[in-house]
């Protein structure tokens, strides 16, 4: 096949030097992004001072969170949502400059723990099950999923998953570690334990069974060291925005989660925008293979309009006063440093006299976009009608030393091009929304850019 495929020769080299060459325009931007690069070249500056940080809705949850150099971020801003419930239920004020908890947060080293564990079960059941049906060890499927193990990311049915099961405790009572702060060493040793793991099923497939026994005691063992362990009870106590002192006594992590955090959360279901003609809105969709907990939730999402994601969101937060969980494409338009989104905030094609003109579909079915960050609108600017949104304010997990202390402004044209979930109660649906919930899913295979992981 690759014979077939004709090489550059020297003669289009040459005429690609000259036509560069003739058109001065190319000279000024290659002198300009050499030295500036090519954001600061690009960067649109009528646009920029337009994103205003201003908006006639707006959420209080206190100090952003910092994931450091980890990929939680669906466990930093799942959290994040839980923090602003649990707030609410301890009469904590986050904005008071007095408020005796300091800056309160639950612990995400104790959710990642529990989901890297739980992730190893599943994983090393989900190969088994493969290696005995006599899957082939290069076929695309367990390529997929060897090359796929044991990130960091993840998405809100997964984490409901863990706090259902494991519930949450405060940060001081399970605070980070290096590992957490930094987990590419603890995913790399747990990824080679997991592929060694397969190798040993595929040559002895008669002893599976004390295989994956092995392996969870080793990913048990390797997680704690890492990590710490986990409580399993703490004495709880705090003092609220009213000076009051309150004492719990003795609670596990699950007896907090229920009494203090869930607030509904449990039965929140996740929608989604897939552009992609072929799957239909108003249906269920489901990955293949995709989980964390075995036996907890699948991870399914109802494919809806983007404009209905939006009215949701925007429900939530002005007539309920709840931050809503969103899963996006961070990375296209974006300003870390202003903390700023916008679909036309860089002029890269007036630079690169190139015209991007792929369509949210077309970035999706072609590789160019795909859900990659989790984040919580705290915030929404509506026009006067009530009902337009014209920007977003968004609570990022990248500490408070960007943007607007850490807290970002997307614009409404954003949200229909790049992203693709959000989190909301099931009961605020229109009945037929609700209904197709109890249909079966159309599953899509592992790969399918909707099965990436934020």
């Amino acid at each position: 096949m690759t014979s077939a495929l004709t090489p550059l020769d020297q003669s289009q080299l040459d005429d690609l030097r000259t036509a560069f060459d003739q058109r001065e325009t190319n000279r000024i931007a290659m002198n300009a992004v050499t030295q500036a690069g090519i954001d600061q070249v690009a960067h649109n500056y009528d646009r920029s001072r337009l994103v205003q940080h201003r908006f006639s809705v707006s959420i209080d949850n206190g100090k952003v969170t910092s994931q450091a150099h980890s990929g939680r971020c669906w466990l930093f801003s799942s959290l994040n949502v839980a923090r602003f419930a649990a707030r609410r239920a301890l009469n904590i004020d986050a904005s008071s400059p007095a408020n005796p908890m300091g800056d309160f947060e639950l612990s995400q080293n104790y959710a990642m723990y529990y989901d890297k564990l739980e992730r190893v079960n599943y994983f090393l059941r989900d190969m088994a099950a493969l290696v005995r049906a006599g899957e082939p060890t290069d076929s695309q499927l367990m390529q997929f999923l060897l090359g796929d193990v044991m990130g960091d990311g993840g998405q809100w049915i997964m984490a409901m998953n863990i706090y259902k099961k494991y519930g949450a405790v405060p940060k001081p009572y399970y605070p980070e570690t290096a590992s957490s702060r930094n987990t590419g060493e603890l995913d790399h040793q747990l990824r080679r334990l997991l592929h060694q793991a397969v190798a040993h099923m595929v040559a002895e497939p008669a002893k599976i069974d004390r295989i994956i026994a092995d392996t969870t005691r080793a990913g048990h063992r390797i997680l704690t060291i890492h990590l710490g362990t986990p409580p399993t009870s703490f004495d709880w106590e705090w003092t609220d925005k009213d000076g009051v002192f309150h004492r719990d006594g003795r609670i596990t992590p699950q007896e907090f989660w229920k009494k203090y955090v869930d607030a509904g959360l449990e039965d929140y279901v996740c929608l989604v925008d897939d552009p992609r003609r072929e799957h239909p809105k108003g249906i269920k969709i489901g990955i293949e293979h995709l989980g964390n907990v075995a036996g907890g939730d699948p991870t399914e999402y109802l494919n809806v309009p983007v404009d209905f994601m939006k009215d949701c969101a925007r429900r939530l937060m002005a007539d309920q006063g709840l931050p809503v969980w969103f899963g996006a494409d961070c990375h296209p338009m974006m300003d870390r440093k202003m903390g700023q989104w916008a679909t036309d905030l860089f002029e890269y094609g007036r630079v690169y006299d190139v015209d991007f003109d792929m369509n949210k579909e077309e970035r999706v079915r072609f590789g160019d976009s795909a859900q990659n960050h989790a984040m919580a609108f705290v915030g929404v600017d509506v026009a006067d009608d009530g009902t337009t949104t014209n920007r977003w304010r968004v609570e990022n997990s990248w500490g408070g030393d960007i943007a607007n202390q850490g807290y970002f402004t997307m614009s409404d044209d954003w949200f229909t091009e790049y992203v693709y979930e959000v989190a909301v109660p099931k009961a605020m649906l229109p009945e037929e929304y609700r209904r197709a919930f109890d249909q079966p899913a159309i599953m899509l295979p592992a790969w399918d850019p909707m099965g990436a992981l934020a």
